[in-house]
Order: C-alpha cells, then sequence, then structure tokens
C-alpha cells in the first residue's frame, strides 16, 4: 500500500507474527455512517473506519475479518476475545478506558441534536427541559443526557434510524447523536422526516480512536505504529476525506 515504509511494515509483521493470530476481526456496527456501514450495492462492510482497520490489517500483514455487532455489544465482545479490536465510531472516554485501551485518536467532533423536519425550533438542551428525547443505548451522549436531569424521559434505543423514527412520528421531541453519522444520514435520506438543530452547541467534542483489549499491549502498540505512518504521510486524511469527514 502506498506511503509504507519497507522497514516499518517489516518490524511490525515480525511482531504480528510473533504476538498475533493470522486473523485481524474488526467489531463493527451497520449504523455508523459514514464511520461504518454496509454497501447496499456490495453488501460488505464498508466506511471510514471500516477503511483505516483494512489499513492496519495490510500493514501488520493479517487477513482483516469483520465482525458486525451492535454498538453496545462491541465492548463486551472485545472482552471476551470474540474480536481484536473495535473500528467504529467510538469515543475514548475515561469510563471506557477502564475497561479497554484505546489508540491514539483518529477523528474528533460533537454530537448534534435533530427534531422533526417541520419543527422550526432552535432549540439548546435548556430549551428541551421537560421534554422526553432519545439517544443509543451505550453511547455517551444517552450518559450524559441522563446525567443532565432535566428532561422527563431519556429514551434508549439500539439504533439512530428507531430515534429518527420515533422523532418523525413525535413520539419524543428531539434525538440525539454523534453529528456526522446524523448530518450524512439527513443528507442521503431527505425522506426520514428529521433536520438538524442549527445553532445547537454540542454538549462536548470527543476523540475517536480504536478500541483494543487491555491484555493485548503489543496490538495496542502496532496498531498505534500503523496509525503514526498514516497520520505522517497523509492517508489517514486521505480515508476520512474519502468520506466527507
Amino acid at each position: 500500500m502506498k506511503f509504507r515504509s519497507l522497514a516499518m511494515a517489516g518490524a511490525l509483521a515480525l511482531c504480528a507474527a510473533q504476538s498475533h493470530a493470522e486473523d485481524f476481526t474488526v467489531g463493527i456496527t451497520t449504523t455508523g455512517i459514514p464511520f461504518t456501514f454496509v454497501d447496499t450495492g456490495t453488501q460488505k462492510p464498508t466506511g471510514a473506519m471500516v477503511d483505516l482497520a483494512a489499513a492496519i490489517a495490510e500493514d501488520l500483514q493479517m487477513t482483516p475479518e469483520f465482525a458486525i455487532t451492535q454498538f453496545s455489544a462491541l465492548i463486551p465482545a472485545l472482552q471476551t476475545d470474540k474480536i481484536d479490536v473495535i473500528s467504529a465510531g467510538m469515543f475514548a472516554t475515561d469510563k471506557r478506558k477502564e475497561v479497554v485501551d484505546f489508540s491514539t485518536p483518529v477523528y474528533s467532533y460533537g454530537d448534534a441534536a435533530f427534531v422533526a423536519a417541520d419543527d422550526a425550533g432552535a432549540y439548546q438542551l435548556e430549551d428541551l427541559a421537560g421534554e422526553v428525547v432519545g439517544a443509543q443505548i451505550g453511547t455517551t451522549f444517552a450518559d450524559q443526557l441522563q446525567a443532565k436531569g432535566i428532561f422527563s424521559e431519556v429514551k434508549l434505543y439500539d439504533s439512530l434510524v428507531d430515534i429518527m423514527r420515533d422523532v418523525k412520528l413525535g413520539r419524543i421531541k428531539a434525538g440525539f447523536g454523534d453529528k456526522p453519522i446524523v448530518a450524512y444520514q439527513i443528507a442521503q435520506n431527505p425522506g426520514l422526516g428529521v433536520k438538524l438543530v442549527d445553532g445547537y452547541t454540542p454538549m462536548g467534542v470527543g476523540d475517536v480512536a480504536l478500541a483494543v483489549s487491555k491484555d493485548k499491549p503489543e496490538l495496542l502498540d502496532q496498531v498505534n505504529a500503523a496509525i503514526a505512518e498514516m497520520q505522517q504521510s497523509g492517508e489517514l486524511a486521505e480515508i476520512f476525506g474519502k468520506y466527507g469527514l
């Protein structure tokens, strides 16, 4: 692959051969467009984090195998060795760092709020006090919304699409999710019946990174070395730029 140095490739290949299996099982979700999703034409996993994991696997001279998993089940799958790494739109939070190790950050962004397409409100969080809002189970946004303590209910959903459906139908006032993912889905699917809240201030900005089991420090070192090479060469920016990130 372009931009790879022979010295680094050789060193990583040696480490991989000594410390890890030939297969490189990557946990992803199908609802994380444009980070991780299934191409409807090929029916194969694709997205920025899929391409990144494939490039890392090539550096390690391993064969990437993508395991489609619900977002909330990704960390449990990693802890039980069902997968080797998580490569999704997952923030490297302090809480998650207690149970898994994260790579060097590869992308940063905040949350977005969305409402029904015919809702003209320019909401901030405080404006939604007393309302029912929704977020995806297992996300940092769900935890942050619940910690606010200002909503009548924070409903938890398995997927972003389910949240958008309930917002459109008026079952909940607003939904929250990863801004790049929400923006991409709305742009690609006008029929969803929801829109981003203009001027909304995110609860925070997080760093996306790959997650590795705490008992595999050698693999984490190899992943970080590959990321560093891609950052230096510009390939990392190319991968994310391909998906409008």
